[in-house]
């Protein structure tokens, strides 16, 4: 599994550290692990409080990690179960492509297009200063958002391929913010995996 060293392509956005890995699997290695992961991962549907208003949250999500550490996001906690076999073969390809040993990932599934993520930075107190954040995505294309804390000028757009890998580091979090945005395209399933360290 994922012998060579994939290609990579830095972001170059001021105030921020982000490199993309458009093949960080090869399609091959993108449809099994996207087969496993869907039929295996324990999904669920946490509500969320927006503007006081409560609603299921617009995807669905699951947690592992080598701990027992919980992770508070949105006013929801979650409690994360133990590393599957896929789970730790994945993190330890992307341990060694980042340098960072992580100690949790953070599962989402997207249903359709009208499953989303909206803007929000992985700013959290127990990932504590400057978080390295590896989004691993799988399965249908979806386009990406960023767009400076600031700088309102400051905004980029990308399409996040089956099987690629986003590793964002350094300042990233305290002066971007990203999103998955819905869209009204007909299109299919798709897993993304953020690894994190929880302090």
């Amino acid at each position: 599994m994922i012998s060579r060293i994939p290609d990579r392509v830095d972001l170059g956005l001021a105030d921020s550290d982000i490199w993309y890995y458009p093949a960080f699997l090869d399609k091959e290695e993108a449809n099994n692990y996207f087969k496993i992961l869907k039929h295996e991962t324990p999904w669920q549907q946490d509500d969320i409080k927006v503007f006081g208003k409560t609603y299921p949250q617009p995807r669905l999500t699951a947690l592992y990690a080598n701990n027992e550490k919980p992770y508070h996001y949105s006013n929801i906690t979650m409690h994360p179960q133990r590393f599957t076999p896929i789970l730790e073969q994945l993190k330890a390809a992307i341990d060694k492509i980042s340098g960072i040993s992580f100690s949790t990932c953070l599962l989402n599934l997207y249903r359709d297009g009208r499953d989303s993520n909206g803007w929000h930075a992985d700013n959290e107190k127990e990932l504590g200063t400057n978080p390295v954040i590896a989004s691993l995505s799988l399965g249908e294309a979806r386009s990406f958002h960023l767009k400076h804390k600031e700088n309102k000028q400051l905004k980029h757009k990308m399409i996040l391929e089956h099987g690629s890998l986003l590793l964002m580091k350094g300042a990233t979090q305290h002066n971007w913010l990203h999103q998955i945005p819905k869209t009204r395209r007909q299109i299919g399933e798709r897993i993304n995996l953020t690894f994190r360290v929880i302090q």
